[in-house]
């Protein structure tokens, strides 16, 4: 098996001018991207609480930081011609290609690889972006990667703000993903031939054995001499070991001890609860017309197909109930969608190649789909007037970095 990841690509990037072609931008273009201030580059946009009631801000990038961004993860990051990514990295990195078929990475399949434990070791990382310093990026760019010194210094520019990885960087996760990209695999195979499964979903680190008993001193002890090493405080009071004969084994938010991963029954009954609910909105008079019960809706219809994801018997059923109750349209709903669609109209020239542009279109999209159920004439012929508008796309995949 993979044990670190690893630059499939034989190419690099070795000046400025490589990298703007990478980037699909000008120089001038990424001159005045570089050119914005700190305080330019990010805007505070909320605070997220963790568990435990931690808060953590989340930055929004600058419109042309973020057009950058992008682009950096669709040429390197996420672009299976350029990065193999090992078995034990699961949530942002993308699904990794297995011969004809594609292995899941996201936190179903991690929790996967611990079904049937017994005992769990869960090490939690203190502020885990705001601890990932630009040379540990310099380093992915420049050691990993391979790009020359003024590229990776570049880039390392447009991932970092203030010295260090924030949330809400577009290139944030697949970076902290590979943080640990020289140390990390030689730690598995460690645990590997000690009996241990190690996971890595972002910054939560699982270990899992058979057995009830098992002592972790060993497997805490190399993980947190490899985090130490890279300046990564373990959180002591966060980092735990759990066993059957105490409580049920769950790994995010899945119980593993069972052969594949399942949702606890508790939760289970909370997405019945939540769809008795919703039907009970939905029987009152317009309801169903109104923008909070769109959300709850939605909220609901995600919560529902978790029970798919992790192969559930009542998802089926759930699911039959709520395309029984689906939100419907109100004329202010045809209203608001010309009026978007005429903006889009107006916009298409100049800014069919902007993020804020291709969120717009979609937005109106779905508001297409909802309208469709009452008023469809009127959709199809917005529909029609949209397929003239498409955003520019920006998803191009080179084989050749």
């Amino acid at each position: 098996m993979l044990a670190n990841p690893l630059k499939i690509s034989k190419n690099s990037i070795s000046n400025r001018e490589n990298l703007c072609k990478l980037l699909r931008v000008s120089d001038e273009f990424l001159a005045s991207v570089l050119a914005l201030s700190q305080e330019e580059r990010y805007s505070k946009k909320d605070n997220v609480k963790k568990a435990g009631g931690i808060s953590r801000p989340i930055y929004n990038p600058h419109r042309f930081l973020r057009k950058i961004q992008k682009r950096i993860n669709i040429a390197v990051f996420s672009n299976h011609y350029v990065i193999r990514w090992p078995h034990f990295i699961y949530g942002s990195v993308p699904n990794q290609k297995n011969n004809d078929a594609y292995d899941s990475k996201d936190y179903v399949s991690c929790a996967g690889r611990h079904c049937g434990a017994k005992s769990l070791l869960k090490v939690d990382v203190s502020s885990f972006f705001d601890n990932i310093h630009q040379d540990i990026v310099f380093s992915i760019f420049n050691d990993f990667l391979k790009y020359d010194e003024e590229a990776s210094s570049i880039l390392t520019y447009l991932c970092c703000h203030n010295s260090h990885l924030v949330q809400g960087g577009l290139t944030s996760s697949y970076i902290a993903s590979l943080c640990l990209y020289d140390v990390e695999g030689h730690v598995v195979q460690r645990l590997n031939r000690k009996g241990f499964i190690y996971t890595r979903l972002v910054d939560d680190i699982t270990v899992s054995s058979k057995s009830l008993g098992t002592d972790f001193t060993y497997a805490l002890k190399i993980i947190s001499d490899m985090l130490t090493a890279k300046d990564l405080p373990i959180n002591e009071g966060k980092t735990r070991v759990f066993r059957t004969s105490t409580e049920p084994l769950t790994v995010h938010g899945l119980r593993v001890s069972f052969n594949t991963p399942r949702l606890p029954a508790d939760e289970v009954g909370r997405i019945r609860a939540a769809v008795r609910n919703l039907e009970s909105l939905a029987a009152q008079p317009g309801y169903r017309t109104s923008h909070d019960y769109r959300h709850d809706y939605n909220r609901c219809m995600g919560r529902v197909n978790k029970l798919l994801r992790v192969g559930h018997n009542q998802h089926e059923a759930l699911l039959n109930r709520l395309n029984s109750i689906k939100p419907l349209p109100s004329r202010r709903d045809v209203n608001r969608a010309k009026d978007m669609v005429a903006r889009l109209e107006r916009d298409f020239d100049t800014k069919k190649h902007t993020h804020w542009y291709k969120s717009r279109f979609h937005r109106v999209m779905e508001r297409l789909i909802v309208l469709n159920r009452v008023y469809d004439k009127t959709s199809e012929q917005l529909r029609s007037k949209l397929r003239k508008l498409k955003p520019e796309s920006e998803d191009i995949i080179d084989k050749s970095l």
